[in-house]
């Protein structure tokens, strides 16, 4: 098994999402159409951009793991913001699985974050990945999964003023996010609207954002289902606020999802059964040197 860097080319990120989709989806159909030319923001679409990023801003984080006749087995994307390491993807095919490929990636990525105090992970439901990322020294946090169609008649109208977003409100994202997880996303917001919606509240109580895939504002157009990517706020009242516009904002009858609640969310389990929509069990936020940050839904490309 040979481990190298990602880079930033096509190929290695089409090997990225060949080895994504094998191990946690389906495989790409050769029908599928190229990367940038889909109608909409698929979620494999979504990776390859997200691959290409990373391995600008964080080349020393991003390792693909291959076999003795060079094919894509593993893969590891991380990144390192303002003191904060975080695991971004961490996927092996089922059939090189047990040989300790996925230690290895994750051992490259550790090292490339130990400089950094926390660490934060969204982990997926499956005891191999709780073990490794247990074994990484990282805390699990069991997280709920909100899925369903939304009511928008038993929403509550928002308690005060959400506006679209844009680049002007990256100072005010980067506060709140070292404020509540120790350091700033950066480059990510400017990744993220590529993708997704923004939404912002900024008043004198405090200030917000929340990124919505697939509804209003996506510049991707309207897709199946509705997800929030990504939601930080001074305070619950402010995040519910944002949660409450998304929600609402996604449309009567749309189907949502929304990823990572730990315990500290009980504010957004208030917003999204309001919704109609449904809690399950769904995988572990895994954190290292820090709390839970509250209120706070992660991103699973960008915890």
């Amino acid at each position: 098994m040979l481990l190298r860097p990602v880079r930033d080319r096509e190929d290695d990120a089409q090997a990225v999402r060949f080895v994504a989709d094998a191990a946690l989806l389906a495989p790409p159909s050769p029908r599928d159409p190229p990367p940038g030319r889909a109608p909409l923001p698929a979620p494999a679409v979504r990776r390859h951009y997200h691959t290409r990023h990373l391995t600008r801003t964080d080349p020393g984080g991003c390792w693909l793991a291959e076999d003795a006749a060079g094919r894509p087995v593993g893969v590891v994307l991380s990144a390192r913001r303002e003191g904060t390491w975080g695991l971004s993807l961490l996927a092996v095919l089922p059939e090189a699985r047990g040989r300790g490929v996925g230690g290895a990636l994750l051992k490259r990525a550790l090292e490339y974050g130990r400089g950094c105090l926390r660490g934060i992970a969204l982990v997926p439901p499956h005891p191999v990945a709780a073990r490794v990322c247990r074994r990484a020294g990282l805390d699990l946090h069991p997280a709920t999964r909100l899925t369903g169609t939304v009511s928008t008649a038993s929403l509550p109208a928002p308690d005060g003023a959400v506006a679209a977003g844009g680049p002007g409100d990256r100072d005010l994202m980067d506060s709140v996010d070292r404020r509540l997880r120790g350091g700033a996303h950066g480059p990510d917001h400017e990744e993220l609207p590529r993708h997704a919606g923004l939404l912002v509240t900024d008043d004198f109580a405090g200030s917000g954002y929340c990124y919505l895939s697939g509804g209003p504002g996506d510049p991707g157009g309207p897709g199946a289902e509705v997800r929030v990517e990504l939601l930080g706020a001074t305070s619950r009242r402010l995040a519910t606020r944002l949660l409450t516009a998304a929600l609402g904002a996604a449309g009567e009858g749309r189907r949502v999802r929304i990823e990572g609640l730990t315990a500290e969310q009980q504010w957004a389990l208030d917003v999204g059964l309001a919704a109609g929509l449904e809690p399950d069990a769904a995988g572990w936020v895994g954190l290292r040197g820090m709390r839970p940050p509250s209120p706070y839904i992660p991103s699973a490309p960008f915890p």
